[in-house]
């Protein structure tokens, strides 16, 4: 779902009062704009239905009927209308389609010079009225910025991208299986989360004991080919000097076991319990074998914070780049709008600083020892953490919970950028910059949230909350900054 093509089934809305020529136009521009973004169609031809539109009530039975034959591969539905077009026609095809898809309604601008009968669109005026049966019909759906504009614009394209991550969230989330390999660490209360709230939203969690793990490490030989493979990706992955070669090979054993388990599985992502079991009784901290996963698009959380991966797994969706999970950390000087965030580390390897780009030597991404654990473990039973610094960037952060007292998944995201102001840690860290960050601090502990909280190095947080409020129906709060109750201008996170 990350990296193939977002499949859009088309409707041309078309209603006889108005001048059907446009249809066929408004159609091909359309198509054309579409081929051009890499986004593939599904429409019905001209030589179905006049134009390739629809407006009558059979031509609505015939283009429902084509979109469910293509059930399995439609991601969303764009709406566009070249005239004011038929509102009945078009809810009727998507009712009896019966996708469950996010829709994107477009309306093509009228031209000042061109209202004549014979010219004239009036779509500015018919979306109003698709938009007003859609929502008698009960299906959701996705407005554009501008009320009408024209689909070859920048500003469409823009819409439509945005599009197309939200379908990418909503396909991607709905029917995903997450596993939680092992435990909830017994120390990490904040963790804790509801399997039936997210099963209610389609994400199904598929658990292992560590024991189980271990036990399927315990039959692998060292040179099973498996394993030598392994092996090798861990070591060109990351620089492993001064690792000992039995902590690399258990890692490499370990990588299998998870590997084969998520295949067999079906798994989109994982949660897998680190904090000290891993370490007291395989003598290995997990850490490059989840950043490994994450940087190939299949997140992985430490914790075993499931809610904290359905996170990592929308960001990876609408954006098709790795996530990170990491802790709101510390603050940052008197900086009131900055802190900073970090992980022992299990980030994924892209989103660190490289050589070119490295502010200290230090910065650039090693394999190393868990300093926190080691204290209570020892060293020789913490290797495998990937420590560096996050490269300078916007991003995007998120954060899901399961509200048992309440019944709800909830969330919380907004945007900020990574900066490159000094800083010398260990671990995997960065320093953000977020707009009213006291305010944003406020509403998490107010609302009793989790300390971790996933970040993509992209700015999606737009296409994420349409797909999280209005296709999902979770309950998300948009930092933006400013106030969001819409009565004033103030800084609070009401």
């Amino acid at each position: 779902m990350h990296n193939k093509p977002v499949t859009l089934g088309v409707i041309v809305g078309n209603r006889g009062f108005f001048p059907s020529h446009l249809c066929e136009d408004g159609r091909a521009i359309v198509l054309k704009v579409l081929e051009e973004e890499g986004i593939n169609a599904i429409a019905i031809s001209p030589a179905e239905t006049p134009y390739g539109s629809v407006e009558s009530l059979a031509e609505a039975r015939k283009l429902a009927d084509l979109f469910k034959s293509h059930a399995d591969e439609i991601d969303g539905v764009l709406v566009t209308l070249p005239n004011f077009g038929d509102e009945r026609a078009i809810a009727n095809t998507l009712r009896w389609a019966g996708l469950d898809v996010p829709v994107l309604i477009h309306a093509y601008p009228d031209v000042v010079n061109t209202m004549t009968i014979k010219d004239r669109r009036d779509s500015f005026c018919g979306k109003m009225s698709a938009c007003n049966n859609l929502r008698q019909y009960g299906i959701k759906y996705t407005l554009t910025t501008l009320h009408t504009v024209d689909p070859e614009s920048e500003s469409f394209r823009a819409d439509l991208r945005r599009f197309v991550a939200t379908c990418r969230v909503v396909g991607g989330l709905k029917g995903a299986r997450i596993g939680a390999l092992g435990a909830r660490p017994a120390a990490f209360n904040t963790v804790r989360y509801s399997e039936k709230l997210l099963e209610n939203s389609g994400i199904s969690i598929e658990t292992l004991d560590l024991s189980e793990a271990f036990g399927r490490v315990a039959r692998l030989g060292d040179a099973d080919p498996a394993v030598t493979a392994k092996l090798a990706a861990v070591k060109d992955y990351v620089p492993t000097a001064g690792i000992p070669a039995e902590a690399l090979l258990k890692m490499a054993k370990l990588g299998v076991v998870i590997d084969g388990w998520m295949q067999d599985q079906q798994l989109a992502a994982s949660a897998i319990q680190c904090w000290t079991s891993m370490e007291e009784f395989f003598g290995v901290v997990p850490c490059t074998l989840m950043s490994m996963m994450s940087n190939g698009l299949i997140p992985s959380a430490c914790e075993v914070d499931v809610v904290g991966v359905v996170a990592m797994l929308a960001l990876a969706l609408a954006s098709g780049q790795p996530s990170a999970i990491v802790d709101w950390n510390n603050n940052y000087g008197d900086d009131p709008n900055k802190g900073v965030i970090f992980h022992c580390s299990n980030l994924p390897g892209d989103i660190f600083v490289k050589e070119d780009n490295a502010i200290a030597a230090d910065d650039i991404p090693v394999m190393d020892y868990q300093e926190i654990i080691a204290g209570t473990v020892g060293q020789e039973n913490t290797y495998g953490t990937v420590v560096g610094r996050v490269k300078a960037s916007p991003f995007t952060y998120l954060r899901v919970s399961t509200d048992d007292l309440n019944g709800k998944i909830t969330a919380y995201l907004g945007e900020g950028k990574l900066t490159d102001d000094p800083l010398k840690t260990f671990g995997g860290y960065g320093v953000v910059e977020v707009p009213n960050l006291q305010g944003l601090l406020s509403y998490i502990c107010n609302n009793g949230f989790e300390h971790h909280v996933s970040v993509n190095l992209t700015e999606m947080a737009d296409a994420i909350y349409e797909a999280l409020t209005k296709y999902l129906g979770w309950e998300v709060y948009y930092h933006k900054g400013k106030c969001n109750c819409g009565s004033c201008d103030c800084d609070c996170a009401c």
